[in-house]
């Protein structure tokens, strides 16, 4: 459950907790996604599936401009209460129907795992600015994709270059999905 009393869709339901700080260990140690994306100053970062801010919140640390996609009502309504009068913006949209910046772009993201195939299908289409991604998705998944096997993958590896980044253990999610999740990374040629 999160401050809002309700939970992400499954499997992201949110990041364990440790410390008192209430940071989630996917932003942390060992999961560092936030660390290992090198997201710099000024980028626009996209955060699809932004749920409590688990991944929000060291983008903008680490001086994003961020627009954090939530469809949940009470979701959206706690990361602009929590984000308030910073360099984040709340948008509610399906992460299948949102409009994608005209300008280059950046998503560091744990989308729904149920969207993950159209989801790509859209970053890497002709005409999308996405100059950077790093995508929190099923190990399975990511290795399909690193190994040049999924499908269309004639036509995106033409203007992207993809591969498999940290390995996320199920243990950092609440509660743990089934298997193990990876970072895709995805970077214009």
């Amino acid at each position: 459950m999160h401050g809002d009393g309700a939970s992400c869709p499954p499997p992201y339901r949110g990041v364990r907790r440790h410390g008192g700080d209430g940071t989630g260990s996917l932003t942390r140690g060992r999961f560092g996604v936030v660390d290992a994306a090198g997201v710099r100053p000024g980028e626009l970062v996209l955060d699809i599936g932004a749920c409590d801010g688990a991944l929000t919140a060291p983008l903008l640390a680490a001086g994003a401009h961020v627009i954090a996609v939530e469809l949940h009502a009470g979701r959206r309504a706690a990361l602009r209460t929590r984000f308030a009068g910073s360099r984040v913006t709340v948008v509610g949209a399906d992460a299948l129907e949102l409009r994608l910046p005209r300008r280059s772009f950046r998503v560091v993201a744990n989308p729904p795992y149920s969207t993950w195939a159209a989801l790509l299908r859209r970053l890497m289409a002709r005409g999308s600015r996405l100059r950077a991604a790093d995508l929190v998705l099923p190990r399975a998944v990511v290795n399909r994709y690193a190994l040049g096997q999924a499908p269309g993958a004639g036509r995106w590896t033409r203007d992207y270059v993809v591969q498999r980044g940290i390995l996320v253990p199920r243990r950092a999610f609440v509660p743990p999905p089934p298997r193990d999740s990876a970072v895709l990374v995805i970077r214009r040629r």
